[in-house]
């Protein structure tokens, strides 16, 4: 109760028309000085076909609508209003002298919103009105909260494209310089210290890009500009290849990182950048929490229709209160090396999954380590 009278405090009546229809006009004249000195807008119409021109020129928030009138009743009345789009969404109450239980009946079907049963006296009338105008006040804030959040929504998708989009060009530069650079030098030509900052920033600018190419993505798929393109994937043309790319990474942490070959090759039906992109960030990932001297191993095997694709570490683990919402919270996590991770990739690897017909999981004992893992649809057999 205190919140709507709170709510009603808030209200400026003077910005709410509301148009009062009848064929009487004493009854007309004490509807509109009533509504007047509660400082509503007013104004008239003294039939069903002048309240239907009123309704479209004067875009009344609410209809005091008689139900008996000379050329058409009010009910009809209301059904050629709630046919327009023009005037579909104007309340109405039906102002009546009527109290059987199906006139009352057939004034809802016809889109009433209320009943002001003639004679009202004040205090109804208006607690009535000031029912249905609290009704219309709430919707304009629920309208007006709606486009700006479409509006916030579309600048932050904006910023988050054009921020991926223009630093990833260059974040690439500087990640190809530092690989190389690490490559060609070691401690003795440029010195331990030295050394040691190019390491670190070799390393964090491979986050950087991954973050950026993950944000970019993330991006695509949430304002639906990234489509999955299908097409029959070998895993064994795929899944060796990204780990070679990590292969490096590992053995600067002294990581055995290695692709287990399978019994059996499995062909799936999905997009293969996706599965690239979930590979990448479990492996990524996995060597983050990984400790020097321990492995990780990235295989795939056969579950019934499905090919299920799995990084397996031996390293930090994860605390059994944080397995069921790792893929949702986007928390910022640090490595065994320091390094710092957003959360976003593993958000994205459940998306690409699942946009794929498949959803990636996990199992995780803390301080044994954790398998990350996504199912993929196998390629159909042929009939």
């Amino acid at each position: 109760m205190e919140l709507n009278e709170s709510f009603e405090s808030q209200i400026n009546r003077s910005d709410y028309k509301i148009l009062i229809v009848d064929d009487v006009v004493s009854n007309v004249l004490l509807l509109k000085i009533l509504l007047t000195n509660e400082k509503f807008q007013v104004c008239t119409a003294n039939c069903g076909n002048a309240c239907i021109e009123q309704a479209k020129n004067e875009k009344p928030d609410l209809i005091l609508l008689d139900v008996m009138m000379p050329d058409i009743t009010g009910f009809d009345t209301a059904v050629i209003l709630k046919k327009d789009p023009e005037t579909m969404d104007i309340p109405i109450i039906f102002l009546t002298a009527l109290n059987n239980p199906s006139d009352l009946v057939k004034g809802f079907q016809v889109g009433a919103n209320d009943f002001l049963t003639k004679p009202f006296n004040k205090e109804e009338l208006v607690m009535r009105v000031m029912h249905q105008i609290q009704l219309v006040a709430a919707k304009r804030i629920i309208v007006r909260q709606n486009e700006e959040l479409k509006r916030t929504i579309s600048n932050r998708d904006k910023m988050y494209s054009v921020i991926a989009h223009d630093l990833r060009s260059p974040m690439a530069s500087i990640r190809m310089v530092l690989n190389l650079a690490v490559n060609v030098v070691s401690p003795d030509s440029v010195g331990e210290e030295i050394f040691a900052l190019l390491d670190k920033a070799n390393r964090e600018s491979e986050e950087t890009h991954d973050l950026l190419d993950n944000l970019l993505k993330w991006t695509k798929s949430q304002t639906g500009r990234l489509n999955v393109v299908y097409q029959d994937v070998d895993l064994d043309d795929v899944v060796p290849g990204v780990v070679d790319i990590f292969k490096m990474i590992a053995e600067m942490k002294r990581i055995n990182l290695q692709y287990l070959a399978p019994e059996e090759k499995l062909t799936v039906h999905a997009d293969n950048d996706m599965i690239k992109t979930i590979i990448r960030n479990f492996i990524s990932n996995a060597v983050k929490f990984t400790p020097e001297d321990k492995g990780i191993e990235v295989y795939y095997k056969r579950e019934g229709d499905f090919a299920r694709i799995c990084v397996q570490d031996h390293g930090v683990g994860i605390a059994a209160d944080r397995v069921d919402s790792i893929f949702h919270k986007g928390e910022t996590t640090y490595g065994t090396g320091g390094e710092e991770g957003s959360g976003l990739g593993l958000q994205l690897c459940q998306d690409f999954a699942r946009k794929n017909g498949g959803d990636a999981y996990v199992e995780s004992k803390e301080g044994e380590g954790s398998v990350f893992s996504f199912t993929i649809p196998l390629k159909k057999a042929e009939a």
